[in-house]
C-alpha cells in the first residue's frame, strides 16, 4: 500500500486572523473581523451608548480604520441578531464600505427599516439566509446555527476556513422550553465540535452569574398573574426587541379579553415587521390605535411601550411626566418595567417609578416580582457550550474584562490548556493555525463618538471643554482695545453663565474687570500687543484670581475687539 506523502513547507507558517474591533472590555459595539489570506469577514457592527462622562453624545460606534484600509480584501458582514449593540453601526459602515450582508428573515427585516430611515446613498445588499444553510462570501464557507436569546432569530456564525472552523456563538442562552419552540441547535454545535473547531468566541456577559438562565416562559406565569388581579389599565415596558415577551403580552391580554395598543416608534416598527413575517401571532381586532384608548373601558387594554430604562424622552417617561399628549396614567394603573436597568441607567428608571407612585398607579418591576430573565448563558451554560464545542483556542468575548478573564478561567476548568485561552483587547491581533496560536500585532481600533450628524468630529479635547463648562460654567470677558495707542477703549465687561449670578456678584465681577486692566496694562508697558499673548495674559490672571475667591475654575473665555 502506497503512501500519500504531504510535503509541508515548514519556513512559511500560515495563519487565520481573529481581530476583535468592539465588544472586548466593554458591553456593546460588536465587532470582529476574521482575515484568511487576503480576505476579510465582518461578523456584526454594533453600537454602544454614552457612559455619563461622554456629555451630548448620542451613541459610540467602532473605529474601522483598519476596514477602511483594507478596503478590498473586505468580502462581506454577518450579522448574528437584531439589538443595536451588534447592529447599530450598521448604517455608518456602510457609509464606508459597500459590502453585502447576510443574517436570518426577522434581523433582515428589521434593518431594512433601520437602514431606511438612515438614508444610505445606495441601497444596501442584504441577504436572507435560512440557519443550517450554508453559502459562501468571498472564500469563507459560513453557516447560521440557530440559538435561544432575547431577539428571535438569533444565530451563531460557524465560519469554515484552510485552518480550520471558527465558532462565533454570539449572544445566546440555552433555553428549554423557548416560547417559538425553536431550541438550540445542539446536534449541529456538537457536530462540530466533534469534526474538530478551531476557536471558539463566546458570549461572556453573565459569566459571574451562577446555575442555568431562566426561561422566557416564567415570564408569561407572571403576565398571568398580573393580568388576573389588574382592576384598571395595564401599561407594559419592556425592550421593543423582544419579540417573545411581546408574543406572552398578546396572549394573556387575549386571555383576559383586552385591546392591546403600542406606544413608542422602535416598539411600533418592530411589532409591525415581526407580524409581517410571522414572529408575532396577534388575533385580529385585538391591536387597536392611542387614539382609541378612551373609546375602552381602563380594564379592557393593555399599553405596550418603549421606556423600560427609563430614557427622558421614551413613551414611558412622558406618561409619568403626565406629559404624553395621547396617553394619561391614572389611579389605579398597573404599570410592568418588565426588564431590569442596565448598568448606569438605575436612577432614570428610579425616578420614573416614583412618578408613576405620585400618581397612584402600582408598579410592578423585576424587584418585587419575576418580570424579566436575561437572554444571556450563566455560568453552566458557558460550561455546556464549551464541553459542546471543544474549541482547540478559546477567545471569550462581549463583556468587560474582568468577565473576559473570569470566562476564561471557566474554560480552563473545562479542560482548555491555558495558553490556547486568549483574554484579548479591541484592535489585537489574534494568530491561529493548528499547530500555533498567539497575539500578534496590534490593529487600530477604538471609539467613533457620534453626536447628532456629526461623525467623530467630537475628540477628547471637545468632550474636556464641555466637561468644565458642566461643571465651573463659563466666563466671557469683552474688551475694545486701541492697540496702537495702548490702550483699553471700552470695557471690560463680563458676561457669566453657570458660575455666578453677575448681578449678584458685584464685588467679585467689579475685581475682575480691574484684574483684566491690570493685566493688559502691564502687557502694554512690555510692549506685548499680538492678540494671542493679551488673551492668554487674560485668561491666566483672570482664572487665577477667580479660583483664590471662589475655588471654582470656569472656563474663560476673552474677546478683544480692536478700533
Amino acid at each position: 500500500m502506497i503512501k500519500e506523502v504531504v510535503i509541508i513547507n515548514k519556513q512559511k507558517k500560515d495563519f487565520v486572523s481573529i481581530i476583535p474591533l468592539g465588544g472586548l472590555g466593554e458591553i456593546g459595539k460588536n465587532m470582529t473581523a476574521i482575515r484568511c489570506d487576503d480576505e476579510i469577514l465582518i461578523i456584526d457592527a454594533g453600537l454602544m451608548f454614552p457612559e455619563e462622562e461622554l456629555l451630548g453624545i448620542d451613541i459610540v460606534i467602532p473605529d474601522i480604520s483598519y476596514l477602511l484600509e483594507n478596503r478590498d480584501m473586505v468580502k462581506g458582514i454577518v450579522i448574528t441578531h437584531g439589538h443595536e449593540d451588534h447592529v447599530g453601526a450598521l448604517s455608518y459602515v456602510l457609509r464606508e464600505l459597500d459590502v453585502p450582508v447576510y443574517s436570518t428573515k426577522l434581523t433582515i427585516g428589521l434593518l431594512e427599516i433601520k437602514l431606511k430611515e438612515a438614508n444610505l446613498s445606495s441601497p444596501p445588499r442584504l441577504h436572507v439566509v435560512k440557519p443550517r444553510q450554508e453559502f459562501k462570501v468571498g472564500s469563507f464557507r459560513i453557516e447560521l446555527l440557530k440559538t435561544c436569546h432575547s431577539i428571535p432569530d438569533s444565530v451563531a456564525v460557524a465560519v469554515h476556513t484552510p485552518y480550520g472552523v471558527i465558532l462565533h456563538t454570539g449572544d445566546f442562552k440555552f433555553d428549554q422550553t423557548p416560547i417559538d419552540g425553536q431550541s438550540t441547535d445542539y446536534q449541529r454545535i456538537a457536530e462540530l465540535g466533534n469534526q474538530g473547531v478551531l476557536a471558539l468566541l463566546s458570549d461572556s456577559t453573565n459569566v459571574e452569574k451562577s446555575g442555568f438562565s431562566s426561561s422566557e416562559k416564567v415570564i408569561g406565569e407572571t403576565f398571568d398573574h398580573v393580568f388576573r388581579v389588574a382592576k384598571e389599565r395595564i401599561v407594559i415596558a419592556t425592550f421593543a426587541s423582544n419579540v417573545h415577551r411581546i408574543q406572552q403580552i398578546v396572549d394573556a391580554a387575549f386571555n383576559y379579553g383586552r385591546k392591546i395598543a403600542i406606544a413608542g416608534r422602535s416598539m411600533v416598527n418592530i411589532v409591525t415587521v415581526a407580524q409581517e413575517l410571522g414572529y408575532l401571532n396577534v388575533p385580529d381586532n385585538m391591536l387597536i390605535e392611542l387614539d382609541e384608548l378612551d373609546l375602552y373601558p381602563r380594564n379592557e387594554v393593555v399599553l405596550v411601550t418603549t421606556g423600560s430604562q427609563g430614557e427622558p424622552m421614551s413613551a414611558l417617561t412622558r406618561m409619568a411626566m403626565s406629559d404624553h399628549r395621547r396617553v394619561k396614567i391614572e389611579a389605579g394603573d398597573t404599570v410592568i418595567i418588565s426588564a431590569t436597568p442596565i448598568p448606569g441607567n438605575e436612577k432614570l428608571v428610579a425616578r420614573v417609578i416614583d412618578m408613576l407612585y405620585r400618581l397612584g398607579a402600582e408598579v410592578v418591576t423585576a424587584s418585587n416580582t419575576t418580570v424579566h430573565v436575561s437572554g444571556h448563558a450563566c455560568k453552566e451554560e458557558l460550561k455546556l457550550m464549551l464541553n459542546l464545542v471543544k474549541p482547540k483556542y478559546f477567545i471569550p468575548a462581549h463583556g468587560e474584562y474582568r468577565m473576559l478573564v473570569k470566562h476564561a478561567r471557566l474554560a480552563q476548568e473545562v479542560g482548555i490548556p491555558a495558553e490556547n485561552v486568549f483574554v484579548a483587547e479591541n484592535g489585537n491581533v489574534i494568530k491561529l493555525n493548528q499547530e500555533e496560536g498567539k497575539i500578534d500585532g496590534k490593529v487600530t481600533a477604538g471609539r467613533v463618538l457620534i453626536d447628532g450628524l456629526g461623525i467623530g468630529d467630537v475628540g477628547n479635547i471637545v468632550l474636556r471643554d464641555r466637561k468644565q463648562l458642566s461643571q465651573d460654567g463659563i466666563l466671557v470677558a469683552v474688551v475694545t482695545l486701541d492697540r496702537e495707542n495702548k490702550m483699553i477703549v471700552a470695557g471690560p465687561d463680563i458676561v457669566s453663565r453657570g458660575f455666578v449670578y453677575v448681578r449678584e456678584s458685584d464685588e467679585l465681577m467689579n475685581g475682575a474687570k480691574e484684574i483684566i486692566k491690570q493685566s493688559l496694562e502691564k502687557s502694554f508697558e512690555k510692549n506685548i500687543t499680538d492678540w494671542s499673548s493679551l488673551k492668554s495674559t487674560i485668561r491666566d490672571t483672570l482664572s487665577k484670581y477667580l479660583y483664590e475667591k471662589t475655588k471654582r475654575r470656569p472656563m474663560i473665555l476673552p474677546i478683544i475687539q480692536e478700533v
